[in-house]
């Protein structure tokens, strides 16, 4: 299946969105609440998994949009497309900080694959599946590189990432270690495993997990220094614990804080 001739732009800069341009009858599809705003005239319409799917049964459909459950993600998407004559716009939002990457899937041959969270939106007919690890110890203890997603097509799709974006170009042979939760994605002819730190002293006192994901070329890697893993960490660990009023980031006064700004409940 042909995937739909978009335009687009990406606006901003650590909170972006892209907004694409369709022409009558032309579609996108997006992940549930990525949507930010669109044009009147274009009609949303929620489906089985990206439409995309060449057995068009109601089993088919079932079964294409329930290997979703294992990204983690719903088993429905949106499509929005253009009804009426004329250029219409739909935008989708960044859902923390980071960057929007454009992939046109024709530049990868086909196939890009990312991490399960990463993907954000694309052009109708772009197929939206699932990338199982071949090794059963990375499924096991890859943690965040287990199951990636893959994008096949020939169209327009776009992946989020946190921070700041890498991009490396691989020679054959060339291999690079990365954190697992750092990869947004990688092309098809890239070969990606799973290695153990080792070490006791790595393992029980390193803080950086038991793996590190091992990439060997020839292809393009795209790297973020921010997954959204570790900002949920940091935000967790910096979240008040049992409902205590919090004391301030760093505050050395404790309770005699509570008393120089009015609070004197014992």
């Amino acid at each position: 299946m042909n995937a739909h001739e978009i335009d687009y732009v990406i606006y901003g800069e650590e909170m972006q969105y892209v907004e694409i341009e369709l022409d009558p009858n032309e579609g996108v599809i997006a992940e549930a609440g990525s949507f930010m705003m669109m044009d009147n005239g274009i009609k949303m319409e929620t489906i089985f998994g990206d439409g995309s799917a060449k057995d068009t049964s109601v089993m088919g459909k079932i079964f294409g949009a329930g290997k979703r459950l294992l990204t983690g993600e719903s088993l429905f998407m949106t499509m929005f497309y253009n009804t009426i004559p004329g250029k219409k716009r739909v935008s989708f939002a960044a859902p923390y900080p980071g960057k929007i990457i454009a992939i046109d899937l024709t530049r990868f041959n086909g196939k890009f694959v990312c991490q399960k969270d990463a993907f954000l939106c694309a052009a109708k007919g772009v197929s939206i599946g699932i990338e199982f690890s071949k090794k059963l110890g990375r499924g096991l203890f890859g943690g965040e590189g287990f199951i990636m997603q893959k994008l096949e097509g020939n169209g327009m799709a776009f992946v989020h990432a946190g921070g700041t974006t890498a991009v490396k170009e691989l020679a054959p042979g060339e291999t690079m270690k990365v954190d697992t939760g750092c990869i947004i994605g990688f092309d098809h002819s890239v070969h990606y495993d799973i290695e153990f730190i080792g070490g006791i002293k790595n393992t029980l006192f390193g803080g950086e997990g038991f793996f590190y994901a091992t990439l060997t070329g020839p292809g393009t890697v795209y790297i973020q220094s921010l997954p959204f893993s570790r900002l949920a960490k940091r935000v967790w660990a910096a979240a008040p614990k049992g409902g205590g009023k919090d004391k301030g980031e760093g505050s050395i006064l404790g309770g005699l804080g509570d008393l120089l700004d009015g609070d004197n409940r014992f």
